[in-house]
């Protein structure tokens, strides 16, 4: 399990040390860094899955498209680290701004390091690779969900189970791998207990915690690599397509068939999984992600959602997470003259220490204004 990100020269950032939780939440201002954390992972996660062998860093992959070196890089190169429960894991990358690809300058395992190094596996060196299972596993099987996932469709193509084991960034994998998988169990920590333990029916069982009534229909089209998806929110309709129904479900439904297909020590990182829900479900949301946080699979969620916020504290409070299992990272704009990423916490009853000003107050803001005790 990932215990640190730290990041130097990358995008926005200087220097930039994370302490990263079972469940972390990335909060903050617009364009404050919060999406460069997570596509710095990102990066490695696809160099290692689609380039097993490469002396490179893709910066241009299935999971994120970042351009060139100099959109992403300070002048000399950037390097990333990586922290876990068995050692700390450091790379350095370089080359011409022009290009595409960056080169691997620097591979440091512990106090051990690797210059320029010219064979190279899941970006580590060959006799580190092996040995390294336990980071490079979690990395290579990660899941990324990003802010701008498919619209609604009225067919989703069946994949090949072997090449797509995976929702996608987009969650244009998700019903593909709810078909494959339906029969497949969910681990026993995430499973609800009044229906089978199995994925079709776990996912359908947690929809209907955000969606009352929700109930899924799967079909393979005939004659055709092709799956159908039916959603219905009452046994008194029949099932619609997806087209027909609330973005909300479509676009929670990846998040959701994620979660259960993943196993203990499995990384998801999610970009604003409130979109298209309403306040109430993005807070069931923020308890959700605790359960799966709790059953052993870390979460580092980005969010401008304080329900989501105060999903994840009643679960703290309920005891459904222990607070130490929480970190909370709230990103100011770069150039400001205080610290760029404030770290409040929570107790155990899931009560902020600190709240930092901008923090999710605007609520407060409004309502002091229209109370008449502010002017703007």
């Amino acid at each position: 399990m990932l215990t640190r990100v730290e990041l130097r020269y990358f995008k926005c950032f200087d220097l930039l040390r994370l302490p990263i939780a079972p469940l972390t939440l990335l909060t903050g201002l617009n364009a404050s860094g919060k999406s460069s954390v997570l596509q710095a992972i990102v990066l490695l996660h696809q160099t290692m899955r689609e380039h097993e062998w490469s002396t490179r860093l893709v910066l241009n992959g299935s999971g994120v498209r970042l351009g060139a070196a100099s959109d992403v890089a300070g002048r000399t190169g950037f390097e990333v680290a990586l922290g876990d429960d068995d050692g700390v894991y450091r790379w350095e990358f370089g080359g011409a701004r022009q290009d595409m690809s960056m080169e691997v300058r620097l591979v440091a395992v512990d106090d051990r390091t690797f210059d320029i190094p010219q064979e190279l596996r899941f970006l580590l060196p060959l006799g580190e690779a092996e040995a390294a299972s336990q980071i490079t596993g979690p990395l290579r099987n990660l899941t990324y969900i990003t802010a701008e996932r498919i619209a609604p469709q009225e067919a989703y193509p069946l994949e090949d189970p072997q090449l797509v084991s995976v929702v996608g960034p987009r969650g244009e994998h998700a019903v593909s791998v709810l078909y494959w998988g339906r029969d497949e169990p969910v681990i026993e920590d995430l499973a609800l207990q009044d229906v089978p333990a199995i994925r079709l029916h776990q996912v359908q069982r947690r929809m209907s915690t955000l969606f009352p009534g929700c109930e899924l229909d799967l079909q393979q089209a005939p004659r055709a690599n092709a799956v159908t998806l039916g959603l219905r929110t009452s046994k008194a309709t029949d099932f619609h397509s997806p087209v027909h129904t609330g973005f909300g479900l479509t676009q929670v439904l990846p998040i959701v068939v994620a979660a259960l297909s993943a196993s203990r020590g499995d990384i998801i990182l999610l970009e604003n999984p409130e979109v298209h829900l309403h306040p109430a479900g993005q807070s069931l949301m923020g308890q959700f992600l605790a359960d799966v946080a709790r059953a052993g699979i870390q979460v580092v969620v980005e969010t401008h959602s304080d329900h989501v916020l105060n999903g994840v504290r009643r679960a703290v409070r309920g005891c459904r997470l222990q607070s130490e299992q929480v970190a909370i990272h709230y990103f100011r704009s770069p150039g400001n003259d205080t610290s760029q990423v404030l770290s409040p916490t929570l107790d155990d009853s899931g009560n902020i220490d600190d709240w930092p000003e901008g923090f999710f107050d605007q609520f407060d803001k409004d309502a002091n204004y229209f109370a008449g005790w502010a002017e703007v």
